[in-house]
């Protein structure tokens, strides 16, 4: 972080880091919270992470408020003008995270006594993993400004595409086989579908770091390995509408 001749800029912006860095936290804890959760099927976890994402959205609109005081009366430029706009949207990313970790833990009260079959509780725990260790290398390189992290960050985003493709079709062909499992298959299907977009969030972050990092944004081709709806068309969408309505009752 650069030093300025007014003490009191430098401190505005280290409060703005800090509060990104909890929220960061808060998100993944929430998070790794909800997946456990829903692996347990453990109801009261379930609440617990439901009851930490009213903390991640206090935070979101302190950072906001801080942002848009500092832009008032600091008039930043350049760098820190870019280090001002990452942290407000940084801030809207992380809060969205945690409101779709919040939409997992929601599902396992559902789901308290079903049982879902080892192969769907493997392959969900994988994509999991995978999201967790994004978002974690993702918040590292906000706190180190790390363009080259955040950049991989972004490419990679395709391994938790293509998790959500495989976990996609095996839960069509055991609704397919079994229709007594289309509830199941449903709640774990939306489950999915919710760690896939914190993928998307997750890779959003990564693009504003590396343009706050060097001033360049990443327009190359950011390749994605979701063909979910060429095996389904429509079916997508009829996801993204669900977990919008979900959002618009809490």
């Amino acid at each position: 972080m650069p030093n300025h001749i007014l003490k009191a800029f430098d401190e505005d912006l280290a409060r703005l880091d800090e509060k990104i860095a909890r929220m960061g936290a808060l998100a993944l804890k929430t998070l790794k919270q909800s997946l456990k959760a829903l692996r347990k099927r453990d109801p009261e976890l379930a609440e617990k992470a439901i009851e930490r994402d009213r903390e991640i959205d206090r935070l979101r609109a302190e950072v906001e408020d801080g942002a848009v005081a500092i832009i008032a009366r600091r008039q930043p430029m350049a760098n820190d003008l870019r280090q001002v706009v990452t942290a407000f949207k940084t801030a809207g990313e992380l809060e969205r995270i945690g409101d779709l970790s919040k939409n997992i833990a929601r599902r396992v009260i559902t789901l308290a006594q079903e049982k879902p079959p080892k192969p769907l509780k493997k392959n969900l725990k994988r994509m999991g993993k995978l999201v967790i260790a994004q978002l974690m290398e993702v918040m590292d390189a906000y706190a180190n400004r790390d363009a080259a992290k955040a950049r991989a960050v972004w490419l990679r985003d395709e391994e938790v595409d293509e998790a959500y493709s495989s976990l996609f079709r095996e839960l069509l062909t055991y609704m397919m086989e079994d229709p007594r499992t289309i509830g199941l298959c449903t709640h774990l299907l939306f489950g999915a579908r919710n760690l896939e977009r914190i993928g998307d969030h997750i890779t959003n972050i990564a693009e504003n770091i590396h343009y706050m990092a060097t001033g360049e944004r990443l327009d190359e081709h950011r390749p994605k390995g979701d063909d979910t709806s060429y095996i389904l068309p429509g079916y997508d969408d009829i996801l993204d509408d669900e977990e919008d309505e979900d959002d618009e009752e809490l």
